[in-house]
């Protein structure tokens, strides 16, 4: 069913960036009637959208504005719910952004940026997902920059309330569409190392082993370089406890002092001992020498727990030069909760050092999550069984090292999403759509 009500101020920018404020209908629509929501327009000019005692309510707000194909803009709202968790908020109070041709119909997608399914096919645009970016005095801005399909002619906004608990309600204000320029790419060359050290039997004699290695692929413009699981302990006959140092301690040190000759980024596969635990780590080095921050593996084998390792319980997310970095490590990797808390909490890149593991769970957790994933491997690649390699976001590798003591190196563009048949640009609907879990429906 459909509802026409009185306009309502949208603010639109014209081309020149004049500002064109004028009057819009919106319209409340619903799957069904039996399961439509309370529509509302307040006098401020903000639009509401409430339940009533029952549950599983579903209904929008909705206008159509006229676009200009190739053209870039920035596309914002407001919104402000009660009676949520933030776990229902992400898929209950949605945008949806629809192209379309000058009758209403579908439009295709024409960048080169899509997985397809036959060679040289294009897939139509599907709607686009804004994410949340900021929240300010109980306000969320929704926002993101697009570029419009060369045949849109149309764009239709859809302002969401979907499956909220009873007596919840989402209030939408403050509809932006503003021109801006073409964003400029943010490219990554992203390297990865492929090394047995197995020279030497104390860990002050397994790091140099990676020195040429790192310079080769500095060489080559790497900006993140990924380096193995425990590398200290590695042909040692040590015991873990036995090479185990703190962080900051004297393999950060030398690491530290790679990336800073370097002007990269390093990862390293550690064991920490901090008082009486020892941590089974993965290290981010930066290009200024000092330690970005490091992540204790969450998952741990037979042999670690038997081995006396702890498990961390936090999966922290770093800020880069090019990007957000996170790191998970061997075991992790057979299991979706790390790679999605990571990619979560904002990961554009996932190093991984990990001893061994199937490799098609490395493409998983990077398909699942449309992120990048390197790995870097002491599996011999002649066995069928992990790889030392660069995962794009279809869960492809891109670049793989075969030989011993060579490096795998591919440029990828931070700023360029993928689009796929019948669900667009993925990586921006896994919030909105992925399931909920019992832990997160309580009210925060």
């Amino acid at each position: 069913m459909i509802v026409r009500v009185l306009p309502v101020c949208l603010v639109i920018f014209s081309p020149a960036g004049t500002v064109l404020a004028g009057e819009h209908d919106w319209e409340s629509e619903a799957p069904r009637d039996e399961i439509r929501p309370v529509f509302q327009q307040h006098e401020s000019g903000s639009l509401s959208i409430t339940a009533d005692e029952r549950e599983g309510l579903n209904g929008w707000w909705t206008t159509t504005l006229p676009v200009e194909g190739r053209s870039h803009f920035r596309f914002s709202v407001k919104r402000k719910t009660t009676g949520m968790s933030a776990a229902e908020i992400r898929r209950a109070a949605i945008v949806r952004l629809i192209w379309e041709n000058a009758r209403g119909g579908p439009v295709i997608r024409d960048e080169p940026t899509f997985s397809s399914y036959r060679p040289g096919e294009k897939p139509r645009a599907e709607p686009e997902f804004p994410p949340d970016v900021s929240t300010s005095d109980g306000w969320t801005t929704v926002s993101q920059i697009y570029r419009v399909p060369v045949t849109a002619k149309q764009l239709k906004i859809e302002l969401h309330y979907r499956w909220g608990p009873p007596g919840s309600q989402v209030v939408w204000r403050d509809v932006r569409l503003e021109p801006v320029a073409e964003p400029e790419p943010r490219p990554v060359k992203l390297a990865t190392i492929h090394l047995q050290p197995r020279e030497g039997r104390t860990p002050a004699e397994k790091r140099p082993q990676f020195a040429p290695l790192i310079a080769n692929a500095a060489a080559q413009g790497a900006d993140l370089i990924v380096l193995p699981e425990t590398l200290t302990v590695y042909g040692t006959g040590l015991t873990y406890a036995e090479c185990a140092e703190s962080v900051p301690g004297p393999s950060t040190d030398y690491f530290g002092k790679l990336a800073q000759k370097h002007d990269a980024y390093i990862v390293a596969g550690l064991l920490e001992r901090d008082k009486h635990l020892i941590y089974n780590v993965a290290v981010l080095l930066g290009p200024d020498g000092n330690i970005v921050g490091k992540y204790r593996k969450t998952t741990l084998p037979r042999g670690e727990i038997e081995g006396g390792i702890t498990p961390g319980n936090e999966y922290p997310v770093f800020d880069t030069r090019f990007g957000k970095v996170g790191m998970m490590i061997c075991y992790d990797g057979f299991f979706p909760e790390v790679a999605r808390e990571l990619t979560k909490n904002g990961a554009e890149v996932i190093a991984w050092p990990v001893w061994g593991c199937n490799p098609m769970l490395g493409a998983a957790r990077a398909c699942e999550n449309h992120v990048y994933v390197v790995s870097s491997t002491y599996t011999d690649s002649s066995r069928d069984w992990m790889i030392t390699g660069i995962y794009g976001h279809d869960g492809k590798v891109l670049s793989q090292a075969k030989t011993w003591g060579s490096v795998a190196i591919t440029e990828v563009d931070l700023n360029k999403p993928m689009y796929w048949h019948s669900l667009g640009d993925f990586k921006a609907q896994i919030e909105r759509h992925r399931p909920l879990v019992p832990a997160a429906l309580s009210p925060k």
